[in-house]
């Protein structure tokens, strides 16, 4: 999975390229239109677009009955029964289109939360570093240090906690960039990337797992711990990143979805897209 993380990350490295410097709505536009046009390619490749245009048409054709034989018990009763069965045909034309762009949609959804997720830290603004251990481990059994470059201080000694299987640390940033930081667990040695300050479009990783497919999926930003370490995941309470909207702070999600689908809507008579 790592292999697969690792081109997607260089792509939406190279996608991204040109707006780290804007503002991230930007980012956020254009990366929303790519995917407007990706899912309508998806979907007329998946589905029975003839049959979905039937439906349809089958559909209005007995909305317009309603209409014309308001008056008519029978005949109004009998449109709303084919309607429904109208609407059934139709989620079931759509089940298998839907079903195929849920693999692309969680990939990229997964590597739009490294940009737009969270926000790097502030200069002089402490951070808690968090370890979490293996069940088996205790970690008032095993000795613990975090080594920091000069522009990172490591404010307090780890602080081990038996349940929940917890080291924690804190640390401030005292100068903008992008750092490495080294985790000593016992006989094992863990790499945290840290991101201070940065550009107004920044990709952050707040957390970094041990190796297993599910969680490889949804944290993809850095490379997975082995198997065998007694580290479970190692993250960065980051802030939370946020667009700011008409004096509003709106959640990335919400913001990719909606324009999203405002792309996808848009374009597909231009593209001759049946939805």
């Amino acid at each position: 999975m790592w292999s697969v993380n690792t081109v997607l990350g260089k792509l939406f490295d190279l996608l991204f390229l040109p707006f780290r410097s804007l503002n991230p709505w930007a980012g956020m536009v254009f990366i929303s239109f790519l995917t407007g046009l990706l899912m309508l390619f998806v979907y007329r490749l998946t589905s029975d677009q003839t049959g979905i245009r039937r439906v349809k048409d089958r559909i209005k054709a007995h909305l317009l009955e309603l209409r014309l034989y308001k008056d008519n018990m029978g005949v109004t009763m009998k449109a709303q029964g084919q309607i429904l069965r109208a609407n059934l045909k139709y989620i079931v034309l759509n089940f298998k289109p839907l079903v195929v762009m849920i693999v692309p949609l969680v990939l990229i959804l997964a590597q739009l939360n490294l940009w737009f997720g969270s926000a790097p830290l502030e200069v002089g603004r402490p951070a808690i570093l968090k370890l979490e251990l293996a069940p088996e481990i205790r970690p008032l059994d095993m000795e613990f240090t975090l080594e920091a470059p000069p522009q990172v201080v490591v404010e307090t000694p780890p602080l081990r906690l038996e349940e929940p299987k917890e080291v924690d640390w804190r640390i401030n940033p005292v100068s903008p960039g992008i750092y490495d930081l080294t985790i000593r667990a016992g006989g094992e040695t863990v790499h945290k990337a840290l991101v201070v300050d940065g550009r107004p479009l920044q990709k952050v990783s707040p957390l970094k797992v041990r190796r297993n497919l599910f969680e490889e999926v949804l944290y993809p930003g850095e490379k997975p711990l082995p198997r065998g370490n007694p580290v479970r995941s190692v993250e960065l309470a980051y802030p939370p990143g946020r667009l700011p909207l008409l004096g509003l702070k709106i959640h990335w999600l919400i913001a990719y979805l909606g324009l999203s689908i405002v792309f996808g809507f848009a374009l597909k008579k231009p593209f001759k897209v049946e939805i």
